[in-house]
């Protein structure tokens, strides 16, 4: 197993623990699993999801949430946590799927296949924020989950890090958008493509950004599943 970088002083404030998961092992929920999504905001790509179930009698420290590690230190935990967890899957909402079924729903359909993908009954599953988008299986939701439990923590590891890595193979297929810098997601660079080609194969259809491409002869997938959606300027 590599070994884990140095924890740089931001990030050693109190790490994700195992209290919700010993909870659940103690009542007799033996097999749980963390799921953390990533792309929800993105304009380019899938929409990932990832579903780990960790050991109850290892630990792997140095585990935080995705968004307090850097690029490199995400990449090292990835492969360690993969390497140390019972159980890993990880699955996708495409941009077509995105577009055609909304994204609450795509996030739905991603997490039965991540779920069904562990290829083991899962008991419990512990969801970061404070919906449950799962509905197939007895769920806990917890507001800042990958702050506070281990399992979801990994996944959102497992979760980035998947994802980053298809964009930047995307990146090599459509140059012009920066994806291996900005994942998708909006930025002045991402802006100023879009504004001078258009949107590529990859783009989500029925977001806001379309209304703003006037001159585009690609129209906007009409929106089913109204939601707050980022501008483009």
């Amino acid at each position: 197993m590599a070994t884990a970088p140095p924890l740089r002083s931001a990030i050693k404030r109190k790490p994700p623990g195992l209290r919700l998961e010993r909870e659940l092992w103690d009542s007799g929920s033996s097999i749980v699993a963390g799921i953390d999504e990533v792309g929800r905001g993105s304009w380019a790509g899938p929409l990932t999801l990832a579903a780990v179930v960790v050991p109850k009698d290892k630990r792997l420290y140095k585990v935080r949430d995705s968004k307090m590690l850097t690029e490199s230190e995400r990449e090292l935990m990835h492969d360690r946590v993969m390497e140390w967890a019972d159980y890993v899957s990880v699955a996708h909402a495409s941009q077509g799927e995105c577009d055609e079924l909304g994204m609450s729903a795509a996030q739905k359909l991603a997490a039965q296949r991540a779920l069904a993908g562990l290829g083991v009954d899962v008991d419990h599953v512990l969801v970061d924020g404070n919906w449950d988008f799962v509905e197939t299986h007895a769920i806990t939701t917890i507001i800042k989950g990958d702050a506070i439990s281990l399992s979801i923590a990994a996944a959102s590891i497992v979760a980035k890090v998947t994802r980053d890595r298809l964009m930047r193979a995307a990146d090599r297929d459509f140059p012009g958008f920066a994806f291996a810098g900005n994942k998708g997601y909006p930025c002045p660079r991402h802006k100023a493509a879009l504004a001078a080609m258009g949107p590529c194969t990859i783009h989500r259809r029925r977001w806001a950004f379309m209304d703003d491409l006037r001159w585009t002869a690609i129209p906007r997938i009409a929106d089913a599943d109204p939601e707050p959606q980022l501008e483009l300027f």
